[in-house]
């Protein structure tokens, strides 16, 4: 009998290093992913965010492996809890998710693997820095009400194909997002959720951000023929 997609073959609690701290992450994904998407969670988030696991499991139903990872040491978390300043170090961010990535390729089964990177808030920015510095491994972007603004000039450097998804309530954001998507010289899409604002509580509003990020992914990181 063939395995339940829904049901993920592994599902492991790790550790990465990366240069400068170690951190916490969930590892999880079907048998034989098409490949893996690593996350960067938004500010004042972390790893057990309802709503980037509730994207996950979709995107294990669809055949993709992920990394949910916490970006901050649980030290580092009890300063920003105090003072909310390294959620937005955004070069501390990107850092440590291009070291999880490169973390990946010590991991058997998944070495070989293509790789996406999916940011929230201000974790996009952080996931179009890694796609910029790593652009032999990272295949593609999404962001999900993100700020790729604050990724600066590694805009201009991005080599994958970047889905910008927004709340069609988020005035501001969806801003931010076209601004941005005007500098990137790749494939890109802002794709709009009708009435959704920035966390995309509403009915249904998350379900569209899975479907449109599948959708990407089974365009740019497809599965094996």
């Amino acid at each position: 009998m063939p395995a339940d997609p829904g049901v993920p073959a592994f599902q492991e609690d790790v550790v990465v290093d990366v240069p400068g701290a170690v951190l916490r992450a969930d590892l999880v994904g079907p048998a034989d992913p098409h490949g893996v998407v690593v996350f960067a969670h938004g500010s004042g988030s972390s790893r057990r965010s309802p709503r980037n696991q509730q994207v996950a499991e979709g995107l294990h139903a669809a055949g993709y492996a992920t990394l949910l990872l916490d970006l901050l040491t649980l030290a580092e978390e009890e300063v920003d809890a105090r003072t909310r300043e390294l959620r937005f170090d955004i070069p501390l961010l990107a850092g440590r998710l291009t070291g999880a990535t490169d973390w990946l390729l010590g991991r058997p089964g998944l070495a070989g693997l293509p790789v996406a990177t999916f940011g929230a808030s201000t974790g996009a920015a952080a996931a179009l820095i890694t796609a910029a510095e790593r652009p032999d491994r990272v295949r593609a972007v999404i962001s999900r009400g993100g700020r790729p603004d604050l990724a600066g000039s590694a805009l201009d450097q991005v080599r994958a194909p970047v889905l910008l998804i927004v709340g069609g309530a988020d005035a501001q954001v969806i801003e931010l997002n076209r601004q941005a998507a005007d500098r990137l010289a790749v494939e890109h899409e802002v794709a709009v959720v009708p009435a959704a604002t920035h966390l995309f509580p509403e009915p249904g509003a998350l379900e569209q951000v899975i479907d449109r990020s599948v959708a990407w992914l089974r365009t740019w990181l497809p599965a094996p023929s």
